[in-house]
């Protein structure tokens, strides 16, 4: 769990009122090409991958053949490949699952883990800073450009810039960075950003057991219009027919709490807590994918704490 610190207030003062950096080089990163390469995807995630052009990009998942996520990716269009980031716990699964299907297609994989450097630019100062204002508001839009005398591939996001670079080239990057005014954040600072905007994370909110309805990537994620994919029928029998049993919420907290904190309404158990920080702003919160029982304007318990459930973001 988050503590704030004179340090980490000062970090997220950057990250939300001007432009923090955070090195997020240890992301899962790998690349497709080839002509079949998006038909391959296609079939593969939630999202519309063949629609994408170069310099777009997409959101999606990756479920089992029940509907349940196996790991979630970001696919950047860059017109010569598709650059696949992903969280690093879900890095394997989504390494295991092209290559078993790719078979008989068109399609190479690369790996760029350890070549590929990431500098997350986080703030209302990062666009600026990153020279990106001619590219579109639109998540996932990316373009390569040349910051501190090295080549960079620039990805817009929800709160910001990702820069990525050859790991060799990353220092010039970030001291370019730095002299351009962004200031150096660490994990634990964005994690709080990320909270407070109520996007849940791999590994924390989204894991195995989750679908996407349950998790609010419908809109982000999920496509109901392109062809079949794998987990298919699940998802689209929940949208049309249904109403998912659970849903991410926030949390309003009396006093900080652990993640893996157990939640009741009531008697009855409705969820645990899975990320926990003391915002600078918002005091002790928290993002939980809890029953839908507990709608927003319900006092939960939180192992003895009072837990407001709140709509996202905070």
């Amino acid at each position: 769990m988050t503590v704030v610190t004179d340090s980490l207030a000062d970090e997220h003062r950057a990250l939300t009122e001007a432009c923090g950096l955070v090195d997020r080089s240890e992301r899962g990163k790998l690349a497709l090409t080839g002509p079949e390469a998006k038909a391959f995807l296609q079939g593969q995630v939630t999202n519309d991958v063949e629609s994408l052009v170069a310099g777009a990009g997409a959101y999606a998942a990756f479920l089992s053949h029940k509907g349940k996520m196996q790991g979630d990716v970001r696919i950047l269009d860059t017109g010569d490949e598709l650059l696949l980031d992903t969280e690093r716990a879900a890095l394997q699964g989504l390494f295991n699952m092209i290559h078993r299907y790719k078979l008989g297609m068109d399609v190479e994989l690369h790996k760029r883990t350890l070549e590929t450097g990431l500098l997350s630019l986080i703030g209302p100062d990062a666009r600026r800073l990153a020279g990106t204002e001619s590219l579109p508001d639109t998540e996932h839009a990316n373009a390569s450009a040349e910051l501190g005398g090295r080549s960079v591939l620039l990805a817009v996001t929800d709160a910001g810039v990702d820069v990525f670079a050859a790991a060799g080239d990353l220092p010039a990057v970030r001291e370019a960075l730095l002299a351009a005014g962004a200031v150096e954040a660490g994990e634990d600072a964005s994690e709080v950003v990320r909270v407070e905007r109520g996007r849940p994370r791999w590994g924390h909110e989204l894991d195995e057991t989750v679908i996407p309805q349950e998790a609010g990537l419908n809109e982000r994620a999920v496509s109901f219009t392109k062809g079949c994919y794998v987990g298919q029928e699940t998802v689209a029998r929940l949208h049309y027919r249904g109403r998912p049993n659970r849903h991410l919420r926030g949390l309003r907290l009396a006093e900080p709490v652990a993640p893996g904190t157990p939640l009741a309404f009531g008697e009855r158990a409705v969820g645990t807590v899975a990320s926990a920080v003391v915002s600078p702003t918002f005091g002790p919160i928290a993002l939980a994918i809890v029953r839908r029982e507990a709608e927003p304007g319900a006092t939960l318990d939180a192992g003895g704490v009072a837990a407001e459930v709140v709509d996202l973001p905070f």
